[in-house]
């Protein structure tokens, strides 16, 4: 492949904004936590969590698979009054 396909490939997604990392929860969905646990589930918009989920904290929300908040949602959760937790706590 020409080297000049590579780049324009390249440039093509920096102006897009398309990133090359998965997306956590498809199109027309939201990502949700598992209160207590680190476990996730993906909701479709519109919709409420389910018993026993959370939507994440308004700007700490996942967005990719290994993004800043995917990390540390690893290691935190929400604890049943939504007050946020270090997951070895629960």
């Amino acid at each position: 492949m020409p080297v000049w396909v590579l780049g324009s490939a390249a440039a093509l997604f920096a102006v897009a904004g398309c990133s090359t990392h998965d997306a956590v929860c498809g199109g027309g969905e939201y990502p949700v936590l598992t209160v207590g646990a680190t476990g996730r589930a993906c909701v479709d918009n519109g919709q409420q969590p389910p018993k026993g989920y959370s939507r994440f904290p308004e700007g700490k929300v996942p967005q990719h698979v290994d993004d800043q908040w995917d990390r540390y949602w690893r290691s935190h959760t929400l604890d049943e009054h939504g007050r946020i937790i270090d997951a070895s706590q629960s």
